[in-house]
């Protein structure tokens, strides 16, 4: 369990290699109520992060060894700390410097010399937000939904639920900063046919008969995807769909490869039958769901799987 499972105050993590802030700092932050960690590099810096996990890190720009730009780009690349607010701290109010701070994963800044009553405003708006998004993400994991944001513009993923990083771990050895490159394909996919009124297949990718599905939620007004993962295997599909329209197991494997876009020949090659068979099973499928063709029949069988 880190500091930050456990009940109580909200932490808050300066570095800064200038005893004088620190203390100035930490006085003030300690009166207002937050639990106060500090380091002095960039290293123990990062070390205190990954164990603490921290509400907020106030980070001086400038400091010996590693500077805070640095640091802050380590801290973004780390999924373990990339949700973090960070403030930098900084006397380099040029426009370069404060666009790099930015560019460094870097969500404020504050001047030097420091003035405590505008930290504590700056880190309570900061805290504000990382509250709600993390009640937000702990929120669709209790309810098992695997969703993430991707930014549609470069592939990063912009956050994550637990859930849904175990999922991509399972189904991509290494996902990393970036969506893998199939499940962002079919993103982009899925927003043109967004785009041009139709609907986008589900099926990502498949492993082992375990099948990860994808489903398109929208695109935010801050140029993100947000995306929705779920998992499903062959015998749980078959079970769902025999118990849904009461199909024979073999009429449900039909159905199962015909919602997966396969042709009467492909069902035909995968079950080993032949696709006058196939025609046949499809004959019963459709008078125990009711309808007359094959879209109407994947698309019945779909929504019921989805629970709709």
């Amino acid at each position: 369990m880190t500091l930050n499972d456990a009940p109580g105050k909200e932490i808050v993590l300066v570095v800064d290699d200038f005893p004088e802030n620190l203390a100035l700092l930490y006085d003030a932050l300690d009166e207002a109520g937050y639990t106060v960690l500090v380091a002095t590099d960039g290293e123990s810096a990062l070390s205190r992060a990954r164990l603490s996990l921290p509400d907020v890190i106030l980070l001086d720009a400038v400091m010996p060894g590693m500077d805070g730009f640095e640091v802050a780009r380590c801290l973004k690349a780390d999924f373990a700390t990339q949700h973090i607010p960070v403030v930098f701290m900084t006397g380099l109010t040029e426009t370069e410097h404060v666009v790099a701070a930015f560019a460094a994963g870097g969500a404020d800044y504050v001047t030097k010399p420091l003035r405590p009553q505008e930290v504590l405003a700056r880190i309570a708006a900061h805290m504000h937000n990382a509250r709600q998004m993390k009640q937000a993400r702990t929120a669709l994991d209790a309810f098992g939904q695997a969703t993430l944001a991707i930014a549609a513009a470069s592939g990063k993923l912009v956050w994550q639920t637990p859930l849904a990083r175990d999922i991509l771990q399972r189904h991509f050895a290494e996902p990393g900063d970036y969506a893998p490159e199939r499940l962002l394909a079919w993103t982009r996919d899925a927003e043109r046919a967004r785009r041009a009124g139709q609907e986008a297949p589900a099926l990502v990718h498949t492993q082992q008969g375990c099948r990860l599905l994808a489903s398109f939620h929208d695109q935010t007004g801050d140029e993100e995807w947000l995306v929705v993962l779920r998992e499903e295997n062959d015998d749980s599909t078959l079970e769902a769909l025999i118990s849904a329209f009461r199909l024979t197991r073999r009429e449900a494997e039909v159905l199962h490869w015909l919602t997966l876009g396969k042709t009467n020949r492909d069902i035909a090659e995968i079950l080993g039958g032949s696709p006058r068979t196939v025609n046949k099973h499809l004959e019963h499928i459709f008078e125990k769901l009711g309808v007359e063709t094959r879209t109407a029949a994947a698309t019945l069988a779909v929504n019921r799987l989805r629970g709709g």
